[in-house]
C-alpha cells in the first residue's frame, strides 16, 4: 500500500468517525435537552434562601447535607462559586460549602438517567458515588488547609 492510500483510508476512517458520533449525538439530543430543562426548573423552585435554611452548624451533619444538596442542584461551576460565597455571608460552615460546590459540579443525580442511557447504567451509578465521597473528602481537606495557611 502507498502513501496515498494510506491516506485517503485514513480519511474515510475520519470522515466515517465524525458521522458515527454526530448520529450518537443527534439521538441523545433529546434525553439532554430535558436534563437542562429539568436543571432550569429545579433551579427556579429552589431558592439560596431555601438552602442556606436547612444548614444547623453541626459539621459532620452540614457537610453531608451540603455534599447531597449540591448533587441534586448541579450547574455551572461560576453559580456554585456565587451561590456559596452567599451561603458563606449567611454563616453555613466552609465544610458544608466546599462539599456543596464540590458536589454540585461533579455529582450528577438530575443528569444520571440521560449519563446512563450514554455511558452505562453501572458507569453512572459508579461515578456518582465515587464523586459524592470525594465531595466530602475535598471539603474535608479544603477547610484542614485554610486552617493550616491561617
Amino acid at each position: 500500500m502507498n502513501v496515498k492510500q494510506e491516506q485517503g483510508s485514513g480519511q474515510k476512517t475520519l470522515a466515517g468517525s465524525f458521522v458515527k458520533a454526530f448520529k450518537s449525538f443527534s439521538m441523545s439530543l433529546p434525553l439532554l435537552l430535558g436534563v437542562v430543562l429539568l436543571l432550569g426548573l429545579f433551579r427556579v423552585f429552589v431558592t439560596n434562601a431555601m438552602i442556606s435554611a436547612v444548614f444547623t452548624g453541626a459539621v459532620v451533619r452540614d457537610t453531608v447535607i451540603g455534599a447531597v444538596i449540591g448533587s441534586v442542584s448541579a450547574g455551572s461551576a461560576i453559580i456554585s462559586y456565587i451561590i456559596g460565597g452567599e451561603l458563606l455571608t449567611a454563616n453555613v460552615s466552609l465544610f458544608a460549602v466546599a462539599a456543596f460546590i464540590v458536589a454540585w459540579v461533579t455529582v450528577g443525580v438530575v443528569q444520571f438517567p440521560a449519563e446512563a442511557a450514554i455511558l452505562g447504567r453501572r458507569f453512572a451509578i459508579t461515578r456518582n458515588i465515587l464523586s459524592f465521597i470525594f465531595a466530602i473528602a475535598v471539603a474535608i481537606v479544603t477547610v484542614a488547609t485554610v486552617e493550616v495557611l491561617t
